[in-house]
């Protein structure tokens, strides 16, 4: 089988032409498998997708036409309204975003007493003291007033999550800066549940290059070296 280790990008598939070469073309959305409702994805055109194969089997059909550059993964799940972003929504998003990374790497520390795998052992070593000293703030919703707090007084526990974070989405190519497509898995988890979270990244982007550089992702989280 020529198309056994014969890789196409998203939304293309391998097919052997009568020479039996491999080459890629355009995955028929009508003949993507079957998927759950919550496999849904909304795209940029405000359209539920069954999937992303369904989706990316679509954007590869409009290529070259501008429907198709326009066409990307917006947000996890089926369409929905997404309320706008307030000023003080934004301004009050990156405290919960530090919290939520922090208890996201306690939570990977604590698999990783079972069953080490996901995190390294110099993560490990690093994330251990983080987990010591936070059982006075169990994980769960807190009030912002708490969270800020929080941040101020053990502001050490906070630096490693956003780096680790920003380190764990730079990765094509890790250049120290973040591309909208290397965003877009976090950005598009999170939407349904976070509104603010285009916004957020969109601010993020100091200069308005269209990229995050660490030190632009520091300080929109509020870390100062």
């Amino acid at each position: 089988d020529t198309c056994r280790n014969f890789h196409c990008k998203r939304g293309k598939v391998c097919h052997a032409d009568k020479q039996g070469k491999p080459h890629c073309i355009c995955q028929d959305p009508a003949a993507c498998p079957p998927t759950k409702d919550y496999e849904h994805v909304c795209g940029t055109d405000n359209k539920t997708y069954d999937g992303t194969c369904q989706l990316f089997g679509t954007k590869c059909q409009l290529e070259g036409t501008k429907m198709g550059r326009q066409l990307h993964l917006d947000y996890m799940g089926s369409c929905k309204y997404i309320p706008p972003c307030t000023d003080y929504e934004v301004d009050q998003f990156p405290l919960r975003m530090r919290d939520w990374l922090k208890n996201i790497l306690i939570q990977y520390y604590e698999r990783d007493m079972n069953t080490s795998g996901i995190l390294t052992e110099k993560q490990r070593n690093k994330v251990k003291k983080i987990y010591q000293n936070d059982k006075r703030l169990v994980a769960g919703d807190h009030p912002v007033e708490l969270l800020l707090h929080d941040f101020e007084k053990n502001y050490h526990m906070y630096v490693y999550p956003v780096h680790w974070q920003f380190h764990q989405l730079d990765q094509h190519p890790v250049d120290r800066l973040l591309t909208h497509s290397e965003l877009a898995p976090l950005r598009a988890s999170l939407v349904p549940m976070e509104h603010c979270i285009t916004r957020f990244f969109q601010e993020c982007d100091g200069d308005e290059d269209k990229l995050v550089a660490l030190k632009e992702w520091c300080h929109c989280f509020g870390i100062k070296e």
